[in-house]
Parts: structure tokens; C-alpha cells; sequence
């Protein structure tokens, strides 16, 4: 089973939507780290997942959001949408509405708060896919969302041609192997969980959508590139001077601290809605020192001494 690649390949940062003082978005501020991150060099975006606090949003910002973002990428790179509803009906409304603002895919995740039958499961990815034409990205993150993308369901998809890529973010890396043996080459396997992506690309990922390379991209690449080239020496390296942050990415206030270390390095606003709020207390310090750790041992200026 395989069929042909299309836009899924690469890191694609798991871009933040950002917020002025009284929550509402602000665009501008959105649009720049659009920019600064394909600036950077990111083969691809993924806006309004859980980082980009999608389920945070209005239907009409989810749509300016959109539109902002294929203006302001204007063909760069890849930009995904993310597809994350209450309904299926909304689901597939927003499915079609992202194709005709000019999204490149869309990352679809299960209904939202349901937890579904396997032949429920099923039916919202098949009315979602038959929405659009756009490329599908399964979105599996069973700790975040109570519902695990099995083999049985997958198989149940195949038939669908824009279906073609899942996106991993259990931590249990077997996973990997298991797709691969199930269904070769017809899915891309991308990476979802930060902390376990130089252990997926070993394993066989094609991408991988990243929360942290918000805010150290081109160190996010330098990982992302060593690992593909086999270059395990370097990749290791720079795996372990971020693993502290990428712990980050696997808890409940991962959109919190990636926000905080945004703004910490001069990329963003720590600005979240609520339900979410700015981390406080011990946490906070705790974030801030991970940081700041960082920013003091970048693998660019242990290799410059």
C-alpha cells in the first residue's frame, strides 16, 4: 500500500495564536510569528491545535486566523488547519470553509468532550474527509483527548484518498512500528509529542508538529535535520540540551509555559484565554529557569567554545 507524498514532510511548528491584553486576537502579532517561523525555516504550520488554542476560539476567528495566515505564508510553506469541534457537522463545515480560504490540510481531531465508538469515530473522520479535498492529518493524542485512533479505525479510512498522513502524540513509541507494518507506505507518519521525536524519527517519521520549536526553531531544525541525516551524535546532543523543555510539550499546561518561554525569548505574548492563565508561583519559576538554562547552553555557543 503506498501512494504518492504531498505536503506532508518536515517540522511543522505547532504555531501559537496570540492575544492582546483583553483577549481578543491579536492579528498582527499572529501574523509575525507566522513569519518569523518560516523565516526560519519551517517546511510547514499548524495553526489553531492545541497550542494554537483552537477550541479557544470563535468560528469567525478560527476563520480570520486562517485567512491571515495563507495571506501572510502566501505559498511559503504548507498551512494546516487545525479541525477541532463539538460536532461533526461543524467539523465538516469548517473542513469546507478552510479549503476555500486556501488552507494546504487539515489536522483533524476526534469530536470534542464525546468519547465515541469505534464506528462513531469512524463516521465523523469520513463526513469531515468528504467535506473538502484538502489532505487529512489524523490528530491521535489519546492522553489529551480520552480517544485513541486504532488500527481497526484506520483501516476503516483508507478508502478515503485524502487521507494520508496520522500524526502520533501517545507516548508509546511502538506505535510507529506498528503503523508501519500495518499500512507501509500509504500513511506519513508525523511526530506529535516533543519529547519523544528523536525516538519517532529513529522509528520512521516523516514530520513532526512541534510545540517547542515556537520558541527555539532553528535549533528545533538543527535537531530535526542531524536525526534525518543520521547523524545520532548530533541529534543526541542537541536532544539532550532541549529535553528539559521538551518535557514541556507532554503536560497540562503545555500551551502556558510554551507561551511563557515565547515571550521570555522576544517571540510571542504569554496571553492565553480563559479557561487557561498565565502560570503562576513555582511553576512558573520553574519554567522560567528552564529557559533561561537554555538560552545560557544554545548548542550554538557550547560549540562556539
Amino acid at each position: 500500500m503506498s501512494k504518492p507524498r504531498t505536503i506532508w514532510k518536515g517540522l511543522f511548528p505547532a504555531a501559537t495564536t496570540q492575544f492582546a491584553p483583553d483577549f481578543s486576537i491579536d492579528i498582527r502579532a499572529t501574523e509575525a510569528g507566522f513569519d518569523a517561523l518560516v523565516r526560519d525555516g519551517a517546511h510547514g504550520l499548524v495553526l489553531m491545535g492545541t497550542v494554537g488554542e483552537g477550541n479557544s476560539l470563535e468560528p469567525d476567528e478560527k476563520r480570520a486566523v486562517l485567512k491571515a495566515a495563507v495571506e501572510c505564508v502566501d505559498g511559503r510553506v504548507p498551512v494546516v488547519a487545525g479541525v477541532s469541534e463539538l460536532t461533526t457537522a461543524r467539523a465538516a463545515a469548517f473542513a469546507r470553509d478552510a479549503e476555500k480560504l486556501g488552507a494546504s490540510g487539515l489536522m483533524v481531531l476526534p469530536a470534542m468532550v464525546y468519547v465515541p465508538t469505534e464506528d462513531e469515530l469512524v463516521a465523523h473522520f469520513r463526513e469531515v474527509a468528504r467535506a473538502s479535498a484538502l489532505p487529512i492529518m489524523l490528530y491521535n493524542n489519546p492522553p489529551a483527548y480520552r480517544v485513541n485512533i486504532g488500527l481497526d479505525v484506520i483501516r476503516k479510512l483508507l478508502d478515503l484518498p485524502t487521507v494520508e498522513c496520522i500524526k502520533e502524540s501517545a507516548s508509546d513509541t511502538t506505535r510507529y512500528t506498528d503503523l508501519a507494518n500495518a499500512f507501509g507506505d500509504r500513511l506519513t507518519l508525523f511526530a506529535g509529542l516533543d519529547d519523544v521525536v528523536l525516538e519517532a524519527i529513529v522509528l520512521g517519521a516523516d514530520g513532526w508538529v512541534s510545540g517547542l520549536s515556537n520558541v527555539f526553531p532553528k535549533e528545533s531544525l538543527a535537531l530535526w535535520d542531524a536525526a534525518r541525516a543520521g547523524d545520532l551524535k548530533t541529534a543526541q546532543a542537541i536532544y539532550r540540551w532541549f529535553m528539559p523543555l521538551l518535557h514541556l510539550d507532554a503536560g497540562p499546561d503545555l500551551v502556558q509555559a510554551i507561551k511563557l518561554a515565547e515571550q521570555i525569548v522576544g517571540r510571542g505574548s504569554e496571553c492565553v484565554r480563559p479557561p487557561r492563565y498565565p502560570l503562576t508561583g513555582a511553576r512558573r519559576a520553574e519554567v522560567i529557569a528552564l529557559v533561561e538554562r537554555a538560552i545560557a547552553t544554545l548548542p550554538s555557543r557550547q560549540a562556539a567554545a
